[in-house]
């Protein structure tokens, strides 16, 4: 299947390519292939640790160029993660959602039955909807918990303080 899926990216890669007048080189399909092997989201800079740990060698230049080819094809999603630009495959990805804590920034898949479908039956008056986008903003549970004990000590020390002031 993965093989099947990185023929397919590359031959959609290559018709868009030559489609725009595009030279098609060696670097920018090692590139395409590095992000089809990674399992969800990606930085650019763990995209240039991959290449600076092998032996095959990408400008920073020439992999930001062909990160902007590759989401106008729609074989790349960009997203921006409460200011942290991330990136993600997807030719053949599920639909999924994501939340993003906005303390310490983890960001999670949702996969929602119930949610898909209420999106996917979204009807859109004079619009044809080609892709869909939803990011849930909040604090997961393990920040929630230190913000509790943070605040929990801090309403401890001014208790503390009045008590010492009578």
């Amino acid at each position: 299947m993965v093989n099947s899926v990185k023929e397919t990216v590359r031959g959609t890669f290559e018709q868009y390519l030559q489609t725009k007048g595009l030279r098609k080189t060696q670097e920018r399909f090692a590139i395409l292939d590095a992000i089809y092997s990674i399992d969800g989201h990606f930085t650019m800079e763990q995209l240039l640790e991959i290449f600076e740990a092998s032996k095959f060698r990408v400008s920073r230049a020439t992999l930001y160029n062909t990160m902007e080819l590759l989401v106008d094809a729609h074989l790349v999603v960009h997203h921006n993660f409460n200011h942290s630009s991330r990136y993600e495959k997807s030719y053949a990805a599920t639909a999924h959602f994501h939340r993003i804590c906005m303390a310490c920034g983890a960001v999670t898949e949702v996969n929602d039955e119930k949610l898909r479908a209420a999106i996917e039956n979204t009807h859109c008056k004079g619009f044809t909807i080609s892709h869909t986008s939803l990011y849930i903003y909040g604090m997961c549970s393990r920040c929630a918990s230190a913000r509790r004990r943070k605040e929990k000590k801090m309403k401890e020390k001014r208790e503390q303080e009045k008590k010492n002031n009578k």
